[in-house]
């Protein structure tokens, strides 16, 4: 049974650093995207001509919270605009995507199936009466078609059959029907099972497959967790046993995988995509709300404080597809892409570098984690994620103060016209944790609100200490922020036009080339740790909000041949070149520019649980 359910946009109230994150999102390209890119601005789910599949889907299902969280009055009537245009196209047999009806066996229905989700979403924060019956017949059609074999499961639709339960779970609950466990069913039978794609996973193959692609397992994981109560199966944490896997022979420091765009092992420096990133975010908020279990919790600040800010530019004009964990440089390749099957225009900043599709996606990320600080389960109410914002749940208002994570400290401020059953997730690594002065375990506290004014102040430490990596590799992590050396760059720009699509700044191409040193060890064992909080750019480059002092030395590191601007896997050698210097390290998702996974000149014994698999292609 699930343990948590969701708030929704009309009832939290983003605060502090995540607010100024989700405003800076709404001025760059997530609340632009409609304006400057032709797939979107003239697309045919609003009768356009350009692209017709999961891009209007894609971009929705991250600009209708974050519109709806700011309040914008302007980006909320854009979503009605879309919306109203998607409504009024549905057939009256209930297909609602742009696709002629001799046309339908041959396409995808991936497409319904995002389409269903975004749609749920865009219920879930305006409430907008037409919506549950609108999919009431979006998926009643879908079942009527797969039933009778006039479409089928293909291609993405097969891979990615699990989407679907995001609005059947709303719909079951909402109408209780039989049909609607028969799709479910029906997908199930249809859809890939992952589980026979293990072995896949174990020795990147560098071939474009399905069942290897990093988006379509990350959104899997979360796949039993939404599927098993309307398939009226039981729950296993399978996604535990699928992860273990994937992290042990594809694994990455901020807690991620590798895939560029296939599984692509150990080495620091394969990619990972954007999408699978904020997929793997969505992943893990709904396996937390499904089993209550802090390990999804503490996994989703891991992905959300690094990888996410990490491959978005600070003013979120651009994005790169992939980002690597040890990246010396941001430049187009004149060979082969050092990626197993992206070009090697991946690790760019732009508009729409190697694919389009995260271009569309990405804008669900921030949002959607924003939408994650609180959960409820009948009247207890769990402040899940430690982010800055308000709650409002009827005659109870909750505010959270605080600069979590680079801060690790907490004011809740509650007022209520009720008396309720509160909790406070604290990440298991909180050390000499205070809850109101008083020490206490680094587990969940728990409190009875009564009705009034209450506070509550929450304080712990997360030291930064060295965790082991592969291949001989360590990094640096503090709680849930992962740090980085930090390389200095040029940026270069690059306006042009191509397939009738316009880069131009401020979304314009960007190649990021090196200027500072790079080719580093850790030197010894002690990290010093400041504080200083977020500014009006939370993940700055020139005012990171919490730095490590380290003593790194120079070592003969080299480049993977034949690139001038890619590390080798591991270095050349591991003999000093020069004396320990003092070294400034920032949290990974501040450095665009960055070495991550260095080997240490000393000896330490990491956890058990911090060693990672060592055989590598």
């Amino acid at each position: 049974m699930r343990q948590w359910r969701f708030y929704t946009a009309k009832e939290l109230r983003p605060q502090g650093w995540l607010r100024r994150q989700l405003e800076i999102q709404a001025a760059g390209l997530g609340g632009n995207l409609h304006k400057v890119w032709p797939d979107i601005r003239d697309s045919a789910w609003i009768g356009g001509k350009r692209e017709g599949w999961e891009r209007v889907p894609y971009w929705l299902d991250g600009f209708i919270p974050l519109a709806y969280l700011l309040q914008d009055e302007e980006m909320i009537s854009t979503v009605k605009k879309y919306v109203d245009a998607i409504l009024a196209a549905q057939q009256p047999d209930g297909w609602i995507c742009p696709c002629p009806e001799n046309k339908r066996a041959k396409y995808d229905t991936w497409a319904v199936q995002l389409i269903s989700k975004t749609l749920t979403v865009y219920y879930e924060c305006s409430g907008d009466a037409r919506v549950p019956e609108a999919l009431y017949r979006v998926l009643k059609n879908y079942c009527d078609l797969l039933k009778s074999g006039a479409i089928k499961l293909f291609r993405w639709g097969e891979s990615r059959w699990f989407e679907t339960f995001i609005a059947l779970d709303f719909l079951y609950e909402t109408y209780k029907e039989d049909w609607i466990k028969d799709l479910a069913r029906i997908l199930k039978q249809q859809g890939y099972d992952y589980r026979r794609a293990v072995d896949a996973w174990k020795k990147p193959s560098h071939v474009w497959r399905r069942k290897t692609h990093i988006v379509n397992i990350a959104m899997m994981l979360k796949s039993e967790a939404v599927s098993c109560e309307l398939l009226g199966e039981p729950y296993t944490d399978r996604a535990e046993a699928l992860r273990e896997i994937l992290d042990r022979y594809n694994g990455t420091a901020f807690d991620g995988f590798t895939g560029d765009e296939v599984l692509s092992g150990l080495d620091p420096t394969r990619g990972t995509e954007l999408c699978a990133v904020v997929e793997q975010m969505y992943s893990y908020e709904h396996l937390f709300a499904y089993t209550g279990d802090r390990k999804w919790a503490e996994r989703l600040e891991r992905i959300a404080f690094n990888a996410l800010p990490a491959t978005l530019s600070e003013d979120m004009w651009t994005h790169q597809y992939v980002q690597m964990v040890n990246q010396i440089a941001c430049r187009r390749t004149m060979l082969m892409a050092p990626f197993s099957t992206n070009g090697p225009e991946a690790h760019l900043f732009g508009l729409e570098p190697n694919f389009g599709c995260c271009t569309a996606n990405f804008s669900q990320g921030w949002p959607k984690f924003a939408l994650s600080a609180f959960m409820h389960r009948d009247d207890t109410i769990l402040s899940a994620v430690m982010l800055p914002c308000e709650l409002r749940d009827g005659g109870v208002s909750i505010r959270v103060e605080t600069d979590y994570p680079f801060r690790n400290a907490a004011r809740y401020i509650v007022d209520a016209d009720r008396a309720f059953p509160f909790e406070i997730r604290i990440p298991s690594f909180a050390e000499n944790v205070k809850v109101n002065g008083a020490p206490a375990p680094a587990e969940n506290v728990r409190f009875s609100i009564a009705p009034g004014h209450t506070e509550i102040e929450i304080a712990f430490e997360a030291s930064p200490a060295f965790i082991a990596r592969p291949n001989g590799l360590s990094a640096v992590r503090a709680g849930s922020l992962l740090f980085s050396v930090p390389i200095e760059y040029d940026k270069k720009p690059r306006e042009y036009v191509r397939f009738g699509v316009e880069r131009k700044y401020p979304y314009c191409d960007y190649q990021l080339l090196p200027k500072t040193p790079w080719n580093y060890a850790f030197a010894d064992s002690a990290l010093t740790v400041c504080r200083p909080g977020a500014g009006e750019t939370p993940f700055s480059r020139s005012a990171p909000p919490v730095t490590v002092t380290a003593q790194l030395q120079k070592i003969n590191w080299g480049l993977k041949f034949p690139y001038r601007s890619v590390c080798r896997k591991t270095p050349k050698s591991k003999t000093p070149l020069g004396p320990p210097e003092t070294v400034t390290l920032i949290p990974y998702g501040c450095a665009k520019l960055r070495m991550t996974e260095m080997p240490c000149l000393f000896m330490f014994k990491p956890r058990l649980s911090e060693m990672g698999n060592e055989n590598e292609e």
